[in-house]
């Protein structure tokens, strides 16, 4: 970075801001992001103490809550999203936690899609409940429902898109305009697209949520999550951290750096593999049906075209049959890795039903969509040829 210039990433795209944004070197020289390992800092005067932790100065004063390796993360994911400030977190739950702790109280009300993660829906349902907010769950794609579940006490609507594992594809803009019309925080789940494939707060929304554990790694090395949006509730999210200490390691953070370096890349060769092997489950007579919405025939298509610049690696199908045959499926493959996290340069194929979503109670399951005979295969960058052969080995099991 020319370091003469003022401002010499505005303007910039998005490649040049994954691998350069939030970078502040420090007088060793160093090109790559350092790493500051620490957990508190040196003051050179007892008033300067005073100062950082009164808040009259600005500066580092203890890694729960600022930490420079962190700080640029934070600063290169607002630059992706098109935020003005962001928080890192522990994990992406944590990001979802302090989210709602810090902008919810007793009294609020949310309305959340019925089609989030299943421990986001216990964390709303179960836990957030325990501090007298309200949750109502809604179909992801029912505008009138969504609408109809607005009341006075009304301060967030929450979903994510494409959800997971069905693919199911939110018109952002609609959400948004309801969501301004009612006074409401528009806070959306960009996990499974990233800010190379789509940014919720240029469609509307008013904070982005993230697993960086997913594709900001890449590789399935760490555990971290973010929060985008204004300064305003940024600073609200951040006082939560620095109060209950869901923080982020310098460690995690600069490993996220170096997965943003390569994000679009990754995203654009996930995207395209996934539409491969979505078109070939397609043909598969093992296969009752395939939820991708790069597919011409899902629902969702038209929008994603739309709102999305690509698809994205995560797909699921239903196999002809129940749970014993989605389980014969899966154990039978060789290559694909049998774990729920996605997001990974390896492929990862699971059981919703049975894992990510398996503490959900059967008609929360059955509402969402979630059969006993689906499988969700997060693509990897894998031949995808391989990848196809390792499938059939699966659909050969079936008998």
């Amino acid at each position: 970075m020319n370091d003469n210039n003022d401002d010499p990433l505005q303007g910039a795209g998005l490649d040049t801001l994954a691998v350069r944004a939030g970078i502040a070197r420090t007088a060793e020289g160093e090109h790559s992001e350092p790493i500051f390992a620490t957990s508190s800092y040196v003051f050179d005067s007892a008033a300067e103490a005073a100062a950082r932790f009164g808040g009259e100065s600005q500066g580092n004063v203890y890694s729960r809550y600022t930490n420079p390796t962190v700080r640029t993360f934070e600063q290169r994911m607002a630059a992706l999203e098109g935020g003005e400030a962001a928080v890192g977190t522990a994990s992406g739950m944590a990001a979802i936690l302090s989210t709602a702790m810090a902008l919810l109280k007793a009294g609020d009300h949310v309305v959340c899609s019925r089609d989030v993660f299943g421990t986001t829906t216990n964390l709303f349902a179960r836990y957030m409940a325990k501090f007298g907010v309200d949750v109502t769950f809604v179909p992801l794609l029912d505008l009138e429902a969504w609408e109809r579940a607005i009341t006075p006490q009304t301060v967030m609507l929450f979903l994510e898109t494409p959800s997971n594992p069905l693919s199911e594809v939110a018109d952002l803009a609609s959400l948004s305009a309801l969501a301004r019309a009612s006074n409401c925080l528009l806070v959306v789940d960009n996990c499974l697209c990233t800010p190379a494939l789509q940014t919720p707060l240029a469609l509307g929304a008013d904070i982005v949520i993230h697993s960086a554990t997913k594709y900001l790694d890449g590789q399935g090395r760490c555990v971290g999550g973010a929060v985008v949006g204004s300064q305003q509730h940024m600073a609200e999210v951040e006082t939560f951290l620095r109060t209950c200490g869901p923080t982020m390691s310098a460690f995690n953070a600069w490993v996220f750096l170096k997965g943003l370096e390569t994000l679009r890349l990754r995203m654009d060769a996930h995207s395209t593999a996934a539409l491969e092997l979505a078109n070939w489950l397609v043909q598969q007579p093992a296969v009752e049906k395939v939820y991708y919405a790069g597919l011409e025939s899902h629902p969702g298509h038209d929008l994603a075209k739309r709102q999305q610049r690509a698809y994205g690696g995560v797909l699921s199908f239903q196999v002809r049959g129940g749970q014993a045959e989605a389980w014969q499926v899966i154990d039978a493959t060789r290559i694909m890795s049998l774990t729920a996290n996605l997001g990974d340069a390896k492929t990862t194929i699971v059981h919703p039903a049975t894992t990510t979503h398996g503490r959900l109670s059967d008609e929360q399951r059955e509402l969402a969509g979630i059969g006993r005979n689906l499988i969700r295969v997060s693509v990897g960058l894998e031949s995808i040829e391989d990848l196809k052969a390792d499938l059939q080995r699966g659909f050969a099991a079936l008998g």
